[in-house]
């Protein structure tokens, strides 16, 4: 894919974005790499991964920190911001990605922890390193942003609520963060081709995604719906703080 944001753009900037060892959090920490950013590339266990791309995007010739951080604990979540700030001394951009809830083998309030409460952990833990004029941005899909008007397929019922119980929880702060002068963008979009979550989608509802595909007439693959996350950390914020990518028509609205 070519180069989705201006050259140079973000220069003197630095980004942090959870889960970005990989798939959609890999891609849009690259993009920002790419237009300039300095960027803290986060994981929970791929250490081998995450290094992997920091040597590639050290390549681009920008600063990046590799930290390792649980973000369920808030011991591992403070660790990490305080390398952030020792690294970094401050923080324009926060992409709030790594989410999760299908894993096997978690436990039962796993997907809740994760998905709303390690979210807000996250934010909170950011705050005092983002200024006036920074950004946040929370990666969701459809089948949890419409999860109170549109039922979704039962085996992502739970993360579905998970994660549209952390939008709420992170919305209920927009106020503040406007005080400070740090935007906030919900991007939401579609089931994605090629991500862990529909791979497991897909093992527990053969059929799940071509039936999608062939509702929604395409659906974006990672790399195209990590550029509207990367875009989603620069340009304006929309009026209602959201992005909704790909088709909507058989969601109902609120």
């Amino acid at each position: 894919m070519t180069q989705i944001l201006e050259p140079a753009s973000l220069s003197g900037k630095t980004a942090l974005v959870t889960g970005s060892s990989r798939g959609i959090g890999a891609d849009t920490v690259r993009y920002l790499a790419e237009a300039g950013a300095n960027v803290v590339i986060n994981y929970r266990n791929k250490a081998p991964r995450a290094e992997k791309l920091a040597a590639e995007l050290r390549g681009l010739g920008v600063e990046v920190l590799v930290v390792g951080a649980d973000l369920t604990d808030e011991t591992s979540v403070q660790r990490m911001f305080a390398e952030v700030e020792q690294t970094f001394g401050s923080l324009d951009i926060l992409v709030l990605n790594a989410s999760g809830g299908m894993e096997a083998g978690m436990a039962e309030d796993y997907a809740l922890a994760l998905n709303r409460d390690a979210q807000v952990r996250v934010l909170n833990a950011a705050l005092p390193l983002l200024g006036s004029g920074s950004r946040v941005v929370f990666v969701t899909s459809h089948q949890a942003h419409f999860i109170r008007t549109t039922p979704t397929m039962p085996e992502y019922e739970p993360v579905a609520l998970s994660k549209r119980a952390g939008e709420d929880a992170l919305r209920a702060q927009i106020g503040d963060l406007d005080d400070r002068g740090i935007g906030f963008v919900v991007v939401s979009g579609d089931m994605i081709e090629g991500t862990i979550t529909a791979t497991l989608l897909e093992r527990a509802n053969p059929g799940a995604i071509s039936a999608r595909r062939e509702s929604a007439g395409r659906l974006y693959n990672v790399s195209e719906f990590a550029a509207e996350v990367a875009g989603a950390a620069v340009e304006p914020v929309p009026a209602d703080n959201t992005r909704l990518i790909g088709d909507t028509s058989s969601f109902a609205g609120e």
